[in-house]
């Protein structure tokens, strides 16, 4: 250990014993940014970066189990990411499902896939569906895994959802135009009966949400990190928390 690591695992151990727990968000979204630019400022390949972001993600957990969070969603693959070339989507989708395995053989956690999976390859898809069915009744934080994942895909799917719901009930087209709102969308959300993040992480230093949880982060709170994914430290996260806990909610209000 060198003399920086030593300097930051004090200062972090200080942030972790002034936290209140008290006012830990229960939710928390993560926008997994710049393993790319890790790469390249590393000399290495994109492969090796989206590596070093998956190897990150268990050490992200293990900080989320002590401080009490409850839910952590990861964007680990947008819609928009199926524009890029096969020479590294290929190697890309492989890692998520070793990591999406590996979460899942951990046995500390419980794996929901959000995202559409009819735009994912059959693999990817067979990886995703027994990673949940395997940790159904895990009794530890709740991780979405948002792969194959866009906000407005996911709005449109849940009015696909509701519409075709209702017309399996008979419902009339003058009956359900009624009865909309925005709690009977909700409920047909990837995200249904979860409760809303409360704070978004996103690393990087890219102060946009990209798409991320359009509906359900009406009212989360934002946290940019300059940092990119694979460098993230745990000094970094409770910097977060501490941060969080320090603004004062008004949900608009």
């Amino acid at each position: 250990m060198n003399l920086r690591d030593l300097v930051y695992g004090l200062y972090a151990r200080r942030v972790e014993a002034r936290l209140d727990h008290t006012q830990v968000p229960k939710h928390i979204g993560v926008i997994l940014d710049g393993n790319r630019r890790w790469a390249k400022a590393s000399g290495g390949t994109a492969a090796q970066g989206h590596q070093a972001g998956a190897d990150k993600i268990k050490e992200l957990l293990g900080w989320c189990s002590e401080t009490d969070v409850e839910v952590v969603t990861l964007w680990l693959l947008s819609t928009d990411n199926f524009d890029r070339p096969a020479s590294e989507l290929t190697p890309l989708l492989g890692i998520i499902e070793n990591t999406v395995r590996d979460l899942a053989a951990d046995g500390r956690w419980r794996v929901h896939h959000v995202g559409t999976l009819d735009l994912l390859p059959a693999d990817t898809q067979t990886v995703l569906k027994e990673a949940e069915q395997a940790t159904v009744d895990v009794d530890g934080i709740l991780v979405n895994v948002a792969v194959g994942y866009g906000g407005r895909q996911e709005i449109a799917d849940a009015v696909r959802s509701l519409l075709l719901d209702h017309s399996a009930k008979g419902t009339s087209f003058e009956d359900l135009a009624e009865i909309v709102s925005t709690d009977l969308i909700s409920e047909h959300l990837y995200t249904r009966g979860q409760p809303d993040p409360d704070l978004v992480i996103r690393t990087s230093g890219e102060q946009r949400l990209s798409g991320f949880m359009l509906w359900q982060t009406a009212h989360s709170e934002y946290y940019f990190c300059e940092v990119f994914w694979p460098a993230f430290r745990k000094v970094d996260f409770l910097r977060a928390l501490r941060d969080y806990a320090a603004r004062g909610r008004r949900y608009g209000g």
